[in-house]
């Protein structure tokens, strides 16, 4: 038979912290601290196997369960002893959620359940104080009705808010009696009013009602939009816990209390919390009441004038502080502990590792290390990679005020404030004159990318979080918020609307990309600052991990950033990004203008000059390090003006008849450009092009190693190789290049020839590519596009329907879809090897600086993951952690 109720309390428990898929983290840690002797009420946990049960079986308990639960109250009962539904010493219970991983006020609580209009007056004569249990049962009502009746908490708050203006009083505690008597009935008729049905007397009824509501509520809004954004899956289910109730609001010597070990904000080894004397533990969330410090120092440090737990109530808060010791030393992690004083005595509700800022994460790591509570291993394992975005990015002001006037997708973090421009063009005018700009677009494409770069920070109304904005703005480290629907940009009248608010350009907005908040005004932003930590931390995950780790960058500020980060090389240079410089951009034009291969050489000449100068500014930074160079890769069309107002205006200034602009566009524009005339189908076609990069790459090697002695090591890599024969064209073109710079510049150069693995068929033939490719780079983007048949750029729309359906379990375009573009690149990678067994690998897709598609690249053998600039700190820790699970 089944087992679905666990009970703890009195010393003992049958569950423990091991047992949090069972029990979820507020049973496990319930029945932990009950083992371990700490003063914890008696209860039991309904498993999670419950919830699961009763979601779907249509909200019906599973067979079995009430003859479990009916002895665990009957123990409860026996080890208090009170009587559940007794009317002269009544048990009153709490009925609280936890689900494995925490997910704070996500889900449904229940105080003081067993209250009716019989207990009520038996609580009262027991505890001798009448206010006292009328409070609590109007608690109870109020809670119960809201999350059981689905009567809305304000109907209860606006009754009592009238009787405290008739009684001119302003907190809860100057209600007396007679008063919260009153206030009673009116609930009670409020719930007649909208239910229909009487507020339920019997407590057994009360009890099974209330656990039904807290699994439901597993499955509430917020709940569901928690765990999508956190990944944490649907069917883990959560527990009930139903707990004997002690009390916090019986008087002065009463006290609740909220507690973290350590501080969560700053990770310094003091106890931080805050508690209420003569209130229940909702009151200390609620903001009804302004709490008060635990310690004396909390105090001072805060200016707070209301006395500290530590001077008024001296004993139990020396108790607390050997608890806070145990628990840590116990768990060996920063807590965050609830509590409860009920007439002088302390007792424990519950313990779980604290939530805590990035910044405190890594202190407290570093400072268990040092304390001999951890190991180095552990120190590294226990950090959120993703976390690390907070310490990277600035951030806006957490005290600062703000209004949210739109939503839209977290796509690149960080939060910038700037006045609003339109057009790529305006922003990088803006900027020149030291204006912070935010570039507002319905959608970027890549001939936006000076303005993106001239920009705080970018924001559009479509695209999703793989978007050209979002990737782009991820490599620069630019907050981004895309796909903000609310928005409506009009690029004719130059204005921006939004819930009745009209935004022209060169007004002021922040953007946070870390929620996808855009807020009127300027909001204060506080800069990051990378403490000897994180350093120290940083260090002993370099020294775990297997893999390398590069970064994606193509602009002299993105290369010294990824260094200054630690990337490791270059592991995706696109070189399109530089041809719409405003300086060449022009000569890009008429090289796609030429009617034959002469005239595309003559203009691809004057472009020479600057592609060399910009791989020489690039090897400078790297000093020796690997540089991969992508040839180019998009379709030529990107490179002319779409409207008919760009055409003529870049007609006019290359002096050429706006018709042959008009038909030469026609002639480039495709069906479906992503699967046309792209990557090395363009070297094949216009061989010339290719040609003019190579040599670029090869005199800038050679200028680089005759000024400085260091030896250059370029891998250039082909795009969108399908076929064996492609690669072997324009690998034999590359190797001439490099055969005629040696000869010029009297130098042996060294360099590989590689490609990028973006096809199906190339992860297919992969065996076959590798007799003559000298290194394989999956580029996941594009792979995942062509393996799903999906463009990223409009799944937006429809993903997130996919992921909420559970037919996904993620975007692919975010985390890797190990299934199905995993298998394709594990066949990439063994039939690469088995050709060419030291073929080097790596991976240049947005995926190489997503923590779970790192682990997958640890598990089927890259050499190394590249990523951009601001996702170096993130994929060398999850490189680290990677390997540690890989050793076991």
């Amino acid at each position: 038979m089944t087992k679905w109720v666990y009970a703890f309390g009195a010393g003992a428990a049958e569950g423990g912290a091991a047992m949090k898929e069972l029990l979820g983290g507020k049973g496990a840690n319930l029945a932990e601290m009950s083992a371990l002797g700490l003063p914890v009420p008696p209860g039991f946990t309904l498993t999670t196997e419950v919830c699961n049960a009763y979601t779907a079986d249509r909200k019906t308990y599973p067979p079995g369960l009430a003859e479990q639960v009916a002895p665990a109250l009957t123990r409860v009962e026996e080890l208090v002893g009170m009587r559940f539904g007794d009317a002269t010493n009544p048990l009153l219970v709490s009925v609280r959620s936890g689900a494995r991983a925490s997910m704070p006020g996500m889900m449904d609580t229940v105080l003081n359940l067993g209250l009716n209009d019989e207990t009520v007056a038996g609580l009262a004569r027991h505890s001798g104080d009448e206010r006292f249990a009328y409070d609590s049962y109007r608690r109870f009502i109020q809670m119960f009705g809201d999350v059981v009746l689905g009567v809305e908490h304000h109907h209860f708050e606006e009754i009592l808010e009238l009787h405290k203006e008739d009684r001119g009083v302003v907190l809860d505690t100057d209600l007396d009696a007679g008063e919260w008597r009153k206030v009673i009935g009116e609930y009670q008729d409020k719930i007649v009013e909208i239910t229909g049905v009487p507020f339920p007397q019997a407590p057994e009824d009360q009890l099974w009602a209330a656990i039904g509501a807290v699994f439901e509520s597993w499955m509430n809004q917020r709940a569901r939009t928690y765990r999508r954004l956190h990944d944490i899956p649907a069917d883990w289910g959560t527990a009930v816990n139903v707990q004997a109730m002690v009390f916090g609001n019986m008087g002065a010597d009463c006290a609740t209390g909220v507690a973290f070990t350590r501080n969560p904000s700053t990770g310094e080894n003091a106890f931080y919390g805050e508690y209420l004397v003569n209130a229940q533990g909702e009151d200390v969330v609620a903001g009804i009441r302004t709490p008060q410090h635990l310690t004396v120092k909390g105090k001072q440090d805060n200016h707070a004038e209301l006395p500290a737990m530590e001077e008024i109530m001296p004993e139990v808060f020396g108790q607390l502080m050997e608890v806070r010791e145990r628990l840590e030393r116990h768990y060996r992690d920063m807590q965050d502990i609830e509590f409860t004083v009920q007439r002088g005595t302390l007792y424990m509700l519950q313990t779980r590792g604290g939530k805590r800022t990035a910044g405190a994460a890594i202190r407290i790591a570093v400072e268990m290390v040092a304390e001999g509570l951890i190991s180095k291993e552990e120190a590294v394992a226990r950090i959120e990679p993703g976390s690390l975005d907070q310490l990277l990015h600035p951030t806006l002001d957490p005290n600062a005020e703000r209004q949210v006037v739109a939503r839209g997708l977290p796509a690149s973090p960080g939060a910038a404030s700037g006045r609003i421009a339109f057009s790529a063009d305006e922003a990088e005018t803006r900027s020149t004159t030291g204006e912070a700009v935010i570039l507002c677009r319905v959608e970027t494409s890549p001939e936006d990318i000076h303005g993106m770069h001239a920009a705080r920070g970018i924001l559009t109304t479509r695209g999703g979080m793989t978007s050209h904005a979002a990737v782009v703005a991820r490599g620069m480290g630019r907050p981004c918020v895309s796909g903000a629907g609310e928005l409506r940009i009009d690029y004719r009248s130059g204005v921006m609307r939004v819930r009745g608010h009209e935004l022209k350009a060169g007004d002021t907005i922040t953007i946070d990309g870390g929620t996808g908040e855009v807020m009127l005004g300027q909001v204060p932003t506080v800069q990051p600052e990378l403490s000897g930590d994180f350093v120290t931390l940083m260090g002993w995950a370099d020294a775990f991990r297997t893999m390398g780790v590069r970064a994606n960058a193509e602009t002299p500020l993105d290369a010294e950033t990824a260094r200054g980060f630690g990337a490791e090389g270059i592991g995706l240079c696109r070189t399109e990004h530089m041809f719409f410089e405003a300086g060449r951009i022009v000569a890009v034009r008429e090289m796609i203008l030429a009617d034959n291969g002469e005239e595309r050489r003559k203009a691809l000449e004057k472009i020479l000059p600057m592609q060399r100068q910009d791989f020489v500014e690039l090897f400078k930074i790297m000093k020796g390090l690997p540089v991969t160079i992508r040839l180019l890769d998009p379709p030529l069309n990107e490179f002319l003006p779409h409207g008919e107002a760009e055409l003529a205006q870049v007609a006019e200034a290359m002096g050429v008849p706006l018709e042959l602009l008009r038909a030469r566009k026609l002639k480039l524009d495709e069906t479906n450009p992503m699967l046309g005339h792209r990557g090395c189908r363009l070297g094949i076609t216009y061989p010339e092009i290719y040609e003019m990069q190579a040599r670029a790459i090869f005199q800038a090697a050679a200028q680089v190693f005759k000024a400085s002695g260091e030896t250059v090591e370029p891998e250039i890599m082909i795009p969108l190789v399908a076929l064996r024969k492609e690669f072997e064209i324009l690998k034999e073109l590359v190797d001439e290049a490099a055969r005629t710079v040696e000869e010029i510049e009297g130098v042996k150069l060294k360099y590989l020839v590689g490609t990028m693995i973006e096809l199906p068929r190339a992860c297919l033939r992969a065996g076959d590519i590798a007799e003559s490719a000298e290194f394989f780079s999956f580029g996941t983007n594009d792979l995942t596009q062509t393996t799903y048949g999906l463009s990223r750029d409009d799944a937006a729309s429809f993903i997130g329907v996919y992921e909420q359906r559970g037919i996904i379990a993620q975007d692919p375009f975010i985390s890797l879809d190990v299934e199905g573009v995993g298998e394709l690149v594990r066949i990439g990678v063994e039939r690469g090897r088995a050709t060419r067994p030291g073929l080097k690998l790596g991976i240049c897709g947005e995926h190489g600086g997503d923590p779970a598609s790192i682990r997958f690249c640890q598990e089927v053998g890259l050499d190394y993951v590249s990523c951009s600039p601001y996702r170096v700190p993130i994929a060398r820790l999850a490189a680290a952690q990677a390997a540690l699970a890989a050793k076991g």
